[in-house]
């Protein structure tokens, strides 16, 4: 199931297996696209797709919050590259745009900036997704952990969208998802049991 446009942002899922846990809600997959480019991983036993899906909850919940803790202008290589440099590389810097390397890290993880890695093994591949609000657009950037900082510049996409037009597909594809869900639990218990 996809909702949006591959080709500047999109959400695809798939359920290989229906579980009743609430933690877990089921195997699958769950890849996010920016820009064309897929990010996470795209195998039928992927992830438990928990996580992803609480994700996206707290996207919706918190719409709106999701603030850079940067100019807007500031390219989205050198966001990226910041962000590994902080979470990431034995190198942090001593100047982030402006802020320290603790206050950087501190705004991100609490105006929930960091859409992915989100919990779940989906995005094992290395691939980050940040996510900010910005007035009445979304910014997203997305890219690669290849552990060579060179790779970073051909890893990233970008893309800025109407908020409307991005929250829509986010909760257009948590609702899909959840009748997705139930009708496989459901024909698991309507099933007939095997002779």
């Amino acid at each position: 199931m996809i909702v949006g446009d591959c080709r500047v942002f999109a959400i695809e899922s798939g359920i290989t297996e229906a579980v009743e846990n609430l933690s877990q809600l089921a195997l699958g997959f769950f890849v996010i696209y920016v820009g064309g480019r897929a990010f996470g991983v795209r195998q039928p036993d992927a992830s438990m797709l928990g996580c992803s899906f609480n994700a996206v909850e707290y996207r919706l919940q918190r719409r709106g919050t999701h603030v850079a803790p940067i100019p807007d202008d500031v390219p989205a290589a050198e966001v990226a590259a910041a962000y590994l440099d902080a979470f990431y590389r034995d190198t942090a810097r001593t100047d982030y745009f402006g802020i320290s390397r603790h206050q950087f890290v501190d705004a991100l993880q609490s105006s929930g900036a960091i859409w992915a890695p989100d919990g779940d093994e989906a995005f094992d591949d290395g691939s980050h997704i940040l996510q900010f609000d910005v007035d009445s657009r979304v910014r997203i950037i997305a890219f690669l952990n290849t552990g060579a900082p060179d790779d970073l510049p051909q890893t990233i996409s970008e893309e800025w969208m109407g908020a409307d037009l991005f929250y829509a597909i986010v909760s257009g594809w948590k609702t899909l998802f959840s009748m997705e869900r139930t009708n496989r639990l459901k024909a698991i218990t309507t099933r007939p049991p095997a002779v």
